[in-house]
């Protein structure tokens, strides 16, 4: 059985994804970030970085449970405990070129582009600026990469799909503006179509939603969410 820690946000996502593709076991234990519960010491026991995803596998290595953070370590994971989703030995070199493309490119530039244009206190110009060209360029990279092909890497869905998923599904966020976000990028649109038809995905789409996680923005949430913005304190 596999914990699944989660919160309606694109890291999760990903994981939500590949559950579900996998068709493992597992229990959602749903950690509402906005209440700060990610930084309960029960839960850095599990990720000492306090961020969601993270799994604990009853069924670890040797029969032992084991602890996973980080949705690209988990998605590795996953893939090599099922052998599902992970591409030929051939296709290593590529699965973790792209992963890993995307989990220090895609993510983090998406992640500051949302931060600076939703929930700045100040609109900065120069942030906005600098974090929106950052993605469309990583947008480019892989739309230039998608000509001709159908997954990101050799010929069938991988775990590259499902991390590049988890944030594409929030270009509106990243990029919002009249025109579609995904406008400019013809093959990255094509290839966003076909993933988010999967039967799994709208599976994905549904964890969670059976909790209320909170939606208020106030002060507790900022301090949550946003903890080096304040004095450190005691956790």
């Amino acid at each position: 059985m596999i914990r699944f820690y989660f919160h309606p946000t694109p890291n999760p996502a990903k994981v939500a994804l590949m559950l579900e593709e996998t068709g493992l076991a597992y229990q959602v234990v749903s950690l509402d970030t906005g209440k700060g519960e990610q930084h309960r010491p029960e839960f850095r026991a599990i990720n000492p970085n306090g961020k969601v995803p993270a799994i604990v596998d009853t069924e670890g290595p040797g029969g032992k449970e084991a602890r996973v953070f980080d949705s690209s370590a988990i998605l590795l994971y996953l893939g090599d405990k099922t052998g599902r989703l992970i591409g030929s030995p051939s296709d290593r070199p590529e699965l973790l070129s792209w992963l890993f493309f995307i989990a220090t490119g895609i993510g983090p530039f998406s992640g500051q582009a949302v931060h600076f244009q939703h929930a700045a206190p100040e609109k900065l110009a120069y942030a906005i600026n600098r974090y929106r060209r950052e993605v469309e360029r990583h947008y480019d990279v892989l739309d230039t990469h998608l000509k001709g092909r159908d997954f990101i890497v050799g010929k069938d869905f991988s775990i590259a799909d499902i991390s590049a998923w988890g944030w594409l599904e929030r270009a509106p966020r990243v990029l919002p503006g009249d025109a579609a976000p995904l406008a400019a990028f013809p093959n990255l649109d094509r290839w966003y179509r076909a993933v988010d038809a999967r039967p799994a995905v709208a599976k994905a789409r549904a964890v969670g939603k059976d909790h209320a996680f909170k939606k208020e923005v106030d002060e507790e949430t900022r301090r949550a969410l946003f903890p080096s913005n304040y004095p450190k304190v005691a956790l």
